[in-house]
């Protein structure tokens, strides 16, 4: 699939790390370094710009790396880009952790996969279908 970007940052365009990853590496794109003090919250922008086709969004999600070794994740994760949203890509960062987190420019911050959804139509009814499972919620399957 060919998408459009155009990139006001310094950064090259995000890539995929292996042949078979999912997502591209999202950088920050900023002039002077950001400093997140625990349990601090940023918006970091990318210098982004992106057109997707109709029927397609894309997830912003936190890095495996940078949440196991730092604590930083995204609060709305996975963030939703939309295919009609042309403003620029940033990305809402967390820091979990007890530790301040430095973002500088060029950080990889988050990852970017492009998935294709579905548009649903409601269909009003008085009964869903019968299921092993039936209304447990959280925690009804068990733990093994």
């Amino acid at each position: 699939m060919i998408v459009k970007v155009i990139n006001h940052s310094s950064n090259p365009l995000p890539q995929y790390q292996t042949e078979q990853s999912a997502g591209l590496d999202l950088m920050a794109f900023i002039t002077e370094a950001i400093t997140l003090k625990p349990l601090q919250r940023a918006l970091i922008p990318t210098g982004l710009y992106i057109e997707l086709p109709k029927g397609y969004e894309a997830q912003i999600r936190p890095r495996s790396g940078l949440a196991l070794k730092n604590g930083i994740s995204i609060v709305n994760a996975p963030g939703t880009i939309d295919a009609d949203y042309r403003g620029e890509i940033k990305v809402l960062l967390v820091n979990l952790s007890d530790q301040e987190f430095t973002v500088e420019n060029g950080l990889r911050i988050a990852q970017m996969v492009v998935a294709k959804h579905e548009r649903i139509e409601w269909e009003h009814s008085q009964e869903l279908s019968e299921t092993e499972r039936g209304t447990g919620g959280y925690g009804s399957t068990g733990i093994k």
